[in-house]
């Protein structure tokens, strides 16, 4: 209890509004003063824009705001949290095991542990009971500071945290936290105690390398979730059933579009239904690039001179492929991980008028990156990929207008299959090239170039490729989830580099400009994502198989053939299920296979010429219609590119 001669502090509000408070007052007296209400509901507090547990001490002139569960840092301080508890019930249950990392994740939580054994189902399902009851306890999260020698003294049975330890710097303030009788070194922060931990499940678990390293022992990762609210935690798990049920690698194998073996870890084999879902993307980007580029290919290998003279042999090499050379006995080649420096060398060959500019080279050759084998997942994480690869070069006035062009392209390119995107722009890494100048110029220079397109964007500070800022295209997909896929980045390192340049209306020579484009970031990943958008019934001109057609009996089976000539000789992607089964065991498989349309052929259909069209989706209901008119239809949805068959 403060009296009239204790000392006071102020404390600014996000309002604007002052607080005064008694001296050592923390977040939590700040939320009392503030009413009963905020004192129940505050989960911890922002002192000048970082957050703090809620027991926090508050210093006189902070600006300070209480976090909630309205908070855009309090899910976050949840998961975290949940991760802790999930710690506390691990070590209940398995006393020996070691604690690893227990970071919050952009959809929940995880945590490392040493133990000797992979975790079951039922050990995850004794774990999550465990966690119920450390939640009913409603242990304090009590956060203490330590110097090194009682930090390892108190994790002296766990290597894993002695590491962590010896990492700290001299200067470095070592915290722990505990809740009941569990204590974890940790910075923090939490929320107040277990029991606010409600709503979480824990979903799988999995092999994990300790820090990420291959080389390093394997440990057993926990993955889980946790929200504020209950029918958000129910929408997220059927969410997450959602996209199982989607899993492009379960449906890749079940529509038999590509798999992968043994001795080519990371690349694709494409069978024929999936190769052709492969060309028909690729022919779209050709059909809408037809006009203003020029499609080029390159070599697939090069010698490391080009990738010093770009950056990467210094900055990219231990993802790269690289080959031996007989003569120097040295890996002094590698496969092209990116077309970029290829398409340099191209537009160097020539010598080059302002009036040319834009000049758009795309192109769409083979790119090989070495990524670890753990990182390798289905489509999505390849080794061996395309990308519809663009590179444009030109004037620093075009910048804006060319910018504009681009995102218009991108995103009625991601209408096409029913996708919305959100941008985001990037700015300057940590590790890069080029000096702060040329950085200020190329982020200036998009920034306005963004700006002028009047489309809403996010700020993602550091996230830029290490020669140029970008905007990166974030679409969402069927079920709610977010893919980067499309991106546009600015370079004004390359032509420095690469001694580009143009002769000028001046009659001088001048630095181009570069422009790095993709849309589908590449096909393999964006098919991948397509296969789950769509749940594997893909639209009718993106089907590998569009129509089957089925006779009722041998007796149609010459009029049932002719039926699937006639829909290919409009183009019409028709197969033919002639086989000895019941007609309704075919139709079975028809919609397995998701394929869009199926046309049965009776005496009746052979006889007037028409089919009875079953339309995916639309359960038993047939509808009999004339060949010719049946055809116009499908080749009207082609040519449209419908979303529906």
């Amino acid at each position: 209890m403060s009296t009239s001669a204790d000392p006071m502090i102020r404390i600014t509000l996000p309002d604007g509004a002052v607080r005064e408070l008694a001296a050592g007052a923390t977040g939590a007296d700040l939320a009392a003063s503030i009413g009963p209400g905020l004192a129940k509901a505050a989960l911890a507090v922002v002192i000048e824009g970082a957050v703090h547990d809620l027991d926090q001490p508050l210093a006189d002139g902070q600006a300070v705001a209480i976090v909630t569960d309205r908070s855009p840092e309090a899910l976050p301080l949840l998961r975290h949290s949940a991760a802790h508890v999930l710690a506390t019930a691990v070590r209940e249950l398995f006393p020996d095991a070691g604690i690893g990392f227990g970071p919050a994740i952009d959809a929940g939580f995880y945590y490392d542990f040493a133990v000797p054994r992979p975790f079951t189902p039922e050990d995850l399902e004794a774990i999550e009971a465990r966690m119920r009851d450390v939640i009913a306890a409603d242990h304090p999260f009590v956060r203490e500071e330590v110097d090194r020698e009682e930090a390892n003294g108190r994790f002296a049975d766990d290597p894993l945290k002695l590491e962590r330890i010896s990492e700290l710097g001299d200067d470095e303030v070592i915290s722990v936290y505990t809740d009941g009788p569990f204590v974890d070194l940790c910075r923090g922060p939490h929320i107040p105690s277990t029991g606010r931990l409600k709503h979480f499940s824990l979903l799988s678990a999995a092999g994990a390398y300790w820090r990420g390293d291959s080389n390093r022992q394997m440990l057993q990762r926990i993955y889980g979730t946790a929200f504020f609210r209950k029918e958000d935690l129910a929408a997220h798990v059927t969410r997450l059933d959602e996209a199982r049920k989607r899993d492009h690698r379960r449906l890749g194998k079940e529509l038999d579009l590509f798999t992968f073996l043994p001795v080519a870890p990371g690349a694709a084999f494409w069978t024929e239904r999936g190769t052709t879902m492969y060309n028909a993307l690729v022919e779209v980007m050709r059909e809408l690039q037809r006009d203003g580029y020029g499609e080029i290919r390159t070599p697939l290998m090069f010698n490391k001179t080009l990738w010093e003279q770009s950056g990467h042999w210094g900055k990219y090499r231990d993802n790269m492929f690289l080959v031996l050379d007989k003569e120097s006995g040295e890996h002094d080649f590698s496969l092209k991980p990116m077309n970029c420096p290829s398409h340099h060398l191209y537009y160097a060959t020539k010598q080059h008028s302002y009036r040319e500019l834009p000049i758009r080279y795309v192109t769409y050759d083979v790119l090989h990156r070495n990524e670890v084998s753990g990182a390798l997942s289905g489509l999505t994480r390849v080794r061996q990929f395309q990308q519809d690869d663009c590179h444009i070069y030109l004037r620093e006035d075009q910048i804006a207008g060319e910018v504009r062009r681009l995102t218009d392209f991108i995103l009625a390119y991601y209408r096409i299959f029913g996708l919305e995107a959100r941008l985001k722009f990037a700015t300057r890494p940590a590790e890069r090239i080029g000096d702060d100048a040329m950085w200020d110029r190329a982020e200036a220079a998009l920034r306005e170039a963004l700006d002028a397109t009047g489309l809403p964007y996010d700020l993602k500070e550091g996230d830029g490729a290490f020669y140029g800022p970008k905007i990166d295209f974030d679409v969402t997909d069927a079920i709610g989830r977010s893919w980067q896929l499309g991106t546009i980045q600015l370079d004004y390192a390359a032509p420095e580099r690469f001694d580009l340049g143009y002769v000028g209306e001046d009659n001088q020579p001048h630095r181009p400009v570069v422009i790095h484009r993709a849309v589908n970031g590449s096909f393999e990943r964006f098919l991948a994502i397509l296969i789950e958008h769509f749940a594997g019934a893909f639209p009718l001109w993106l089907s590998p198989e569009q129509v089957r057609v089925l006779p009722i009996s041998d007796a149609q089976r010459e009029a049932a053939r002719s039926v699937v000539a006639h829909l290919r000789a409009a183009g019409i992607r028709a197969t033919l299920d002639d086989r000895g089964e019941t007609l309704n065991y075919r139709i079975r498989e028809g919609e397995v296979a998701k394929t869009p349309y199926m046309a049965v052929v009776g005496q009746r259909e052979a006889d007037g010429g028409t089919v009875a069209v079953r339309t995916r989706g639309a359960g038993t209901k047939q509808e009999v219609v004339s060949l010719e008119a049946f055809t116009a239809r499908l080749v009207e949805a082609m040519a449209s590119r419908a979303l529906l068959p």
